[in-house]
Parts: structure tokens; C-alpha cells; sequence
């Protein structure tokens, strides 16, 4: 007499048995692998700071300057910039928690708030970028390879070959990738965060019945802020 064996039942849809939405979960795993991405930057740039220690410049040093005044203020601005980007978080989780409460107009407010609060920033990095390809007026003494002979020359600024703040190129280069790709994620967030804002206007959120597109915008954006936060600990402070 043979018996029939029960085959296992697999998970046939429905309710996800992590309790969120494949939205928010894909979002999550995007945010995962840029996190490993972020990491490998900050990694190679923690073993190159290490093997050039001798000719590592500090960044004290390098950023001093501050719109529309020639004082000394090291990393000042820098520090503005953070504190922009982190007040935009704040914004950022008051425009979620109104979504929760359906409140399209207290979304309306605190998103708009965050776009202009990311814009500043990217303004802000575009404008300290100018600062530091421009250098200062002096610069620095390089030896340069010319017609096969080596010459010392002045050479002010910063590109991917010389710049006048260290013998070594990777400081400058270190610069131009990891805040230049951090720049690049924010930019994305500020344009994510208008079509957002577009969406809530219009009324897109309301006939759906719920604002999650305004939460996974916001893990998006919060991401970029915590980047931030280990570039500006690990490139400018240390």
C-alpha cells in the first residue's frame, strides 16, 4: 500500500515574509552594494595615506577658504557643508513621518525644504572643486619632465597629474573621486527628491492611498548623508 508523500509548500506570494515591500527590500539591497562601494574608496584611500604619510597633505591646510572673504578659516566651510546636508536628513524624515499621516502638504513643505537644502550642498561642492583646481596664487614648486629633461617649474591648483599641495598625485585624485562620486549620489538624491515633490503636488500619493515612494527616497537620502559623514571623517579630518 503505498502513501502519498506531501511535497513542502514554498512561499506562493502575497504577503512578503520580511514584512516590507520588494520596493523598499531592492532599495535596500542598491544601498548595500554602494555602501561596499563606498567602503573599497575609503579603504584604498586609508592605504595610500598610509604608504605616502611623509607628503600626505593636511587638509587644514588645503581648505581654508570661505566665499566672499580671504580669511584663514580651516575647513570651516566644509563643516557648513555638513551640517547643510545633515539638516536636510532632519528634513528629509519629517517629509516620511508626514507622509505616514497622509499629510500631503506637510510633505509638500518638507521636501521642498530638502531639495533646496541638497542643492546648497551641491553648489557648495561645486564651488569648493573651483577652489581647489584653482589654487592659490603662488603654488607650488614642481619638478616636471620636459623634452626628456627634468625642470622645476611653479605649478598652482590641482588636476590628476600635479598639484601644488603635495609631491604626490593621490591626494588631489583621492579628492576628485571620492567627494566627485558622493557629489554625483547627491546630485541623483536632489533630482530624485524634485520628482518626488512633483509627484506629491500633483497628487500621485493621494490617489495611491500611501507615500512609500517618499520613504524609499528618503533611505536613499539618508545613505547619502551617512556617507558624508565617514568622507568628511576620514579625507578632511584625519
Amino acid at each position: 500500500m503505498s502513501h502519498a508523500v506531501a511535497k513542502p509548500q514554498g512561499w506562493g506570494g502575497g504577503t512578503s515574509p520580511l514584512g516590507t515591500s520588494h520596493g523598499k527590500m531592492f532599495m535596500w539591497f542598491f544601498l548595500i552594494s554602494d555602501a561596499l562601494t563606498f567602503s573599497g574608496l575609503l579603504v584604498a584611500l586609508g592605504f595610500l595615506r598610509h604608504k605616502f604619510a611623509d607628503v600626505w597633505p593636511v587638509s587644514t591646510d588645503v581648505f581654508t577658504h570661505f566665499p566672499f572673504t580671504h580669511a584663514h578659516l580651516p575647513l570651516i566651510y566644509v563643516g557648513w557643508m555638513t551640517f547643510d546636508l545633515i539638516l536636510s536628513s532632519v528634513t528629509m524624515v519629517l517629509a516620511v513621518e508626514a507622509g505616514h499621516r497622509k499629510d500631503n502638504k506637510a510633505v509638500l513643505l518638507w521636501m521642498f525644504l530638502t531639495i533646496i537644502g541638497g542643492a546648497i550642498f551641491v553648489g557648495s561642492q561645486v564651488w569648493e572643486w573651483w577652489i581647489f583646481i584653482e589654487g592659490s596664487a603662488e603654488g607650488a614648486m614642481r619638478w616636471q619632465l620636459i623634452d626628456g629633461q627634468w625642470v622645476e617649474k611653479a605649478f598652482s591648483g590641482a588636476n590628476l597629474f600635479y598639484n601644488e599641495y603635495s609631491v604626490t598625485p593621490h591626494y588631489a585624485n583621492f579628492f576628485f573621486c571620492v567627494t566627485g562620486f558622493h557629489g554625483f549620489h547627491v546630485f541623483s538624491g536632489v533630482v530624485i527628491n524634485i520628482v518626488t515633490f512633483i509627484m506629491a503636488y500633483t497628487g500621485v500619493f493621494e490617489r495611491r492611498g500611501h507615500y512609500e515612494f517618499v520613504e524609499k527616497v528618503g533611505l536613499y537620502w539618508h545613505f547619502v548623508d551617512l556617507v558624508w559623514v565617514f568622507v568628511f571623517t576620514f579625507f578632511y579630518l584625519l
